[in-house]
């Protein structure tokens, strides 16, 4: 039983890594860094459960409707994106190895992977089987997405300096947004909040895959393509 539990609350993120490693086709990051980028999001999981308590404690006596805005937003959204931004630009923002734009992408979701391998097993090993289907095909993609949109933007801040401050601002706002509004949708428990939950996860899908179409065929590395303008900083190899 041990063992299954295992496979159901880590197979739903190799899954999603392995989707996200094989889409960049043309220079692909090294396993090292990646190893880094889950480990790092597997770190941040205790801190996050400390400053999520903390911050619960301060919304104590809201309810309903008032008690899912802030434990969507507030509790959850904020602290983890929070955290994971942070983990972003303290390990990879000035990596060597982020030298093209999709590469904002995979560390960021490699990152959301981690925590979100952690967190499937606390949930699992808690909640059972059941909770680890629903959560393969729920909680750990969407930490993906949220991910993915982290590092789109980070991409963009990165390789267009004149956007930075607005980029890096969107790099935080826009997962907090959408990790909040997800949130929210399931914790509301009414029944109008999870027929809008749908098309809104949906979206999300819509969305985060053509942010990762855009910048996975927008590399500097493809043989088929003029230098397309990036920051110089992309031309360089990595090692």
């Amino acid at each position: 039983m041990f063992k299954s539990l295992l496979f159901i609350s880590i197979a739903p993120v190799l899954i999603v890594a392995m989707y996200i490693y094989l889409r960049d086709k043309y220079e692909k990051e090294p396993i090292a860094s990646l190893i880094k980028a889950l480990l790092t999001g597997a770190c941040i999981v205790l801190p996050i459960l400390i400053v999520e308590n903390i911050i619960l404690d301060f919304g104590f006596g809201t309810e309903g409707i008032f008690k899912a805005l802030y434990s969507g937003f507030a509790v959850a959204s904020f602290t983890e994106e929070g955290f994971k931004y942070l983990a972003f630009l303290l390990f990879f923002w000035t990596s060597r190895n982020f030298n093209e734009k999709y590469d904002g992408i995979v560390y960021a979701v490699f990152i959301s992977l981690g925590f979100a391998g952690i967190e499937n097993i606390l949930y699992v090993y808690d909640g059972g089987y059941q909770v680890g289907i629903i959560r393969a095909v729920t909680a750990v993609p969407a930490h993906a997405l949220f991910g993915t949109v982290m590092g789109y933007h980070f991409s963009y801040a990165k390789f267009y300096p004149g956007r930075r401050k607005k980029q890096l601002l969107l790099a935080f706002f826009m997962p907090f947004l959408w990790h909040g509004f997800y949130d929210f949708l399931i914790l509301g428990k009414k029944e109008v909040l999870i027929i809008i939950f749908i098309p809104v996860v949906i979206w999300f899908w819509i969305n985060g895959l053509k942010k990762i179409d855009e910048l996975s065929i927008a590399s500097v590395f493809r043989n088929d393509l003029p230098f397309n303008g990036q920051h110089s900083d992309n031309k360089h190899n990595k090692g």
